[in-house]
This record gives C-alpha cells, sequence and structure tokens, in this order.
C-alpha cells in the first residue's frame, strides 16, 4: 500500500528541507497492525529533526517529487553539529492517533483490529504506518483522534520524570519551561500525587498561568530576584533532582547552586568540600542551543546527564510502563489533556506560513497535524 509520509533532510549547501514521498508500507506481520493515521502532533523533538538548528525566519517554498516542500538555511556552527545527515532523508513524527485497519495474526494484534489507538515510534507524519503491537495503546471508544495523538510522547515523559523520582530515591522535582503542555502535565501529576514541584518559567504570564492552574513553587527565571527566589523554593521542597528542558546556558548551573545552598543549610557540620547530598540535574531539551555552562560551584556530590524517555522506558520495564499508559489512557482528557494552536493537512504542514508558526517554540504553540 502506497502513503504519503513527510521527511526531513539536511543538504550540503548548508539547507535542511522538509518534503512529501509516496513511500510503500508493509502489509502486517503476526505481531504487527497497520494503522490509518487520524491524527499526529508537532512537539519539540519532531521540530529537532524537521527543522534541526535551521533560521525558521529563512523557512522558503519549494517542491519535490510533485508535491510542495519547505527548504530553510542551516548555519554553519549547526551544519557542522549535523553534518551525520547530509543526504540522508527521514521520516518524521513520534507519535499519533489513528485506526487500526489490518492486523497480523498474532493474539495481541487481532485484539486492535478496527480500534482506535495511540501509537509511537516515529515515521507518523504519514497517512498509514505498520507498527508492532505493543507500540499502541488502545483508547476508549469516546476519545476523539485529537485527544489520543498526544498520549505518549508528553504524558509518558511527565510520568516518567515521576517515576524516575521514585527510582533514584529523591523527593521532589525541579522542572524547567514549566508552562509548557508537558510542564502543565506534570504540575497536575504532582499535585493529585502530593509530590511538591518547583515551575520555573521565564515571564510573568506564565508564572500567573501556573500559579491560576493550583502549582505552589513558580520561580520566574527573567525576575531579577530569580536566583534567591529558587534557592528559597529548593529549601521548601527539598528537591535535589532537576529536569531540563532549555539545555544551553547558565540555567541548569544556577538549579544546582540552589541545590546546594539548600543542602549546605541542612548539613550539620561544614564541610570545606560542599554538602555531600546528591544533586541530579537532567536534561532533557534544548530549547538554548548554546553551551551548557557550569562553575561546579555546588561540592562533589552532583551530576548532570540526559534523560530520553525511550531509554527510560526500558530501564523501568514493563510493569510499570503498562501502569503509566493505563493512567494516560484514563485521565486522557483531565490531567494529560493537550491543546492545539494550529490544526493542519500534511500538504499545509510543508507550507512557509505554516512552517513559521509552528517552528517558533513558544508557550501555547502547538500544532496538529490531521488527515
Amino acid at each position: 500500500m502506497k502513503s504519503l509520509q513527510m521527511q526531513s533532510c539536511v543538504h550540503d549547501n548548508a539547507t535542511i528541507e522538509c518534503a512529501l514521498f509516496e513511500v510503500e508500507i508493509p502489509a502486517p506481520g503476526d505481531m504487527e497492525v497497520m494503522v490509518k493515521i487520524e491524527a499526529s502532533p508537532i512537539n519539540p523533538s519532531d521540530l529537532g529533526l524537521m527543522f534541526g538548528a535551521a533560521d525558521v525566519s529563512s523557512i522558503r517554498a519549494s517542491e519535490r517529487n510533485g508535491h510542495p516542500s519547505i527548504v530553510l538555511d542551516v548555519p554553519e556552527p549547526a551544519m557542522r553539529m549535523m553534518s551525520t545527515r547530509i543526504g540522508d532523508w527521514l521520516p518524521v513524527g513520534n507519535e499519533a492517533a489513528g485506526t487500526v485497519v489490518e492486523a497480523g495474526s498474532s493474539e495481541a494484534a487481532q485484539a486492535l483490529l478496527g480500534k482506535r489507538v495511540a501509537l509511537f515510534g516515529g515515521e507518523m507524519y504519514a497517512e498509514y504506518r505498520t507498527v508492532s503491537a505493543f507500540q499502541c495503546i488502545p483508547l476508549s471508544e469516546s476519545a476523539t483522534p485529537e485527544q489520543g495523538a498526544s498520549s505518549f510522547v508528553n504524558p509518558m515523559t511527565a510520568l516518567g520524570f515521576v517515576e524516575t523520582m521514585k527510582m533514584e530515591g529523591h523527593k521532589a522535582i525541579i522542572h524547567t519551561a514549566a508552562a509548557s503542555n508537558l510542564g502543565q502535565m506534570l504540575n497536575r501529576i504532582c499535585l493529585a500525587d502530593g509530590v511538591p514541584l518547583v515551575n520555573i518559567v521565564r515571564s510573568p504570564e506564565q508564572a500567573a498561568l501556573l500559579r491560576e492552574q493550583g502549582a505552589e513553587h513558580v520561580v520566574d527565571s527573567s525576575a531579577p530576584d530569580f536566583a534567591e527566589a529558587l534557592t528559597e523554593a529548593v529549601k521548601a521542597t527539598g528537591a535535589t533532582l532537576a529536569f531540563d528542558a532549555i539545555g544551553g546556558g547558565k540555567l541548569g548551573n544556577a538549579i544546582l547552586m540552589a541545590m546546594e545552598a539548600a543542602a549546605v543549610e541542612r548539613m550539620p557540620v561544614w564541610s570545606r568540600y560542599g554538602s555531600d547530598e546528591f544533586k541530579q540535574l537532567y536534561v532533557y531539551g534544548a530549547l538554548d542551543l548554546a553551551p551548557t555552562t557550569l562553575n561546579r560551584g555546588y561540592g562533589f556530590a552532583w551530576a548532570i546527564g540526559g534523560w530520553l524517555l525511550t531509554p527510560f522506558m526500558a530501564k523501568a520495564g514493563r510493569e510499570i510502563v503498562e501502569s503509566m499508559q493505563r493512567r494516560v489512557v484514563s485521565e486522557l482528557t483531565t490531567t494529560f489533556a493537550s491543546h492545539y494552536s494550529d490544526r493542519l493537512t500534511l500538504a499545509e504542514s510543508v507550507a512557509p506560513e505554516a512552517g513559521q508558526r509552528y517552528g517558533v517554540r513558544k508557550t501555547g504553540q502547538k500544532a496538529l497535524i490531521v488527515f
């Protein structure tokens, strides 16, 4: 079966292109299903593949294979980072919702035939997708494609943060870019589960948004007293674990400094080596592409690393992951509700005016591709 699919490629002339291709969709194997895609969101992780570090203001129309495409200029430093992608057309789209139209012979696959499912695994900006039955989450009969489309990346990531906290023995969380769709979900989870959460935002408007949703600890990084306010929030919560969507710049350093300041106050005896209370910073996004700057002024009991959903799921194990999935389905229209600023067809998504809107990563900007 033929399917229209979006792919992205970095060219050697310092451009990146998103184009539509007609591809062959394989028939399902024994443990697989074919899904007719009905809706798929454009997440920041998808934009990373679509546009990389390209200059969104340079976006312009082009054409490939008789279909529209968009082309963007890539700055020289970013070209060096993406050099391994030159010439490779990569399918786009991390998650989607749709209806299973064909199923393999296994019991797990047959049980999904005719049902609406959420699915993940890449290549979702397409009319059809064949995946393993275990990459699908059956949705309730009342769930719409729009509701189910974003039921994997953000919800499972937010739940994954809380599970990581439990697995690693922390008792509170710090989260940056906290007014995002994902951040609002995490706030709702933590309020429901009694998990102390420090929300870091970038404007007074974002702070007001979260406070209206019941957030107790909200700190504005644009405020002149940010460092002091962050330290007080960390003292109040005892947070020693942070998830950073920004990545570049000095914010991660400020978080570790605040953790250390709070830990030092809890020390019974002063030490020139700082506190021995372990502090963990995970970077899971790259809203700022600048280098991460650390001054290492927080003793020696700290670590910084990357956090990605799929390795977490492998580490957490099937029982925990399935429990997370059941919660997502049961709270799809409440805790894990997503909101979209734009709705586009697949053809419209490769128009310059659309790319200029959804390509700007800001609070409240989230596009949905509908089929």
